[in-house]
């Protein structure tokens, strides 16, 4: 069997100034310059954009409008933490904490939005306040 990894995948942002700020102060993302437009590093894994002055070739047969994404990223530690860092940026919580199950099996997730509107979700694997 041969086995994968994600390496990045592709999100429509209508606005850089807006996005970057979003994704730098709220996600964590590393602002990588790419041309006229911005991909989002996380690690080794990175969100490429599509916005303003970018329109990457090829596409999906439909291809993704700013705020048609929906997103998941593993939270570093309790799920309580993740609230905190989302309320210290204004970030309202839509959906959470409530339990799902992801890839590393069962965690706790809270939902939230990115300016466009993309539904952005942190799933957390600690168990017991600890960090993982």
């Amino acid at each position: 069997m041969v086995k994968i990894k994600l390496d990045h995948c592709v999100i429509h942002v209508s606005n850089w100034e807006r996005s970057n700020a979003f994704y730098r102060d709220v996600m964590g993302a590393e602002l990588v310059e790419i041309g006229a437009g911005w991909s989002y590093r996380f690690g080794d894994t990175q969100l490429n954009c599509h916005g303003p002055n970018v329109d990457g070739k090829p596409v999906a047969k439909l291809p993704v409008m700013p705020g048609g994404s929906d997103l998941c990223f593993v939270w570093p530690g309790p799920i309580r933490t993740a609230l905190a860092h989302l309320e210290e940026h204004g970030v309202q919580v839509e959906v959470g904490p409530v339990p799902r199950f992801g890839s590393r099996g069962r965690g706790t997730s809270v939902y939230f939005r990115d300016p466009d509107g993309s539904l952005m979700e942190f799933i957390s694997y600690a168990s017991n306040g600890e960090r993982i």
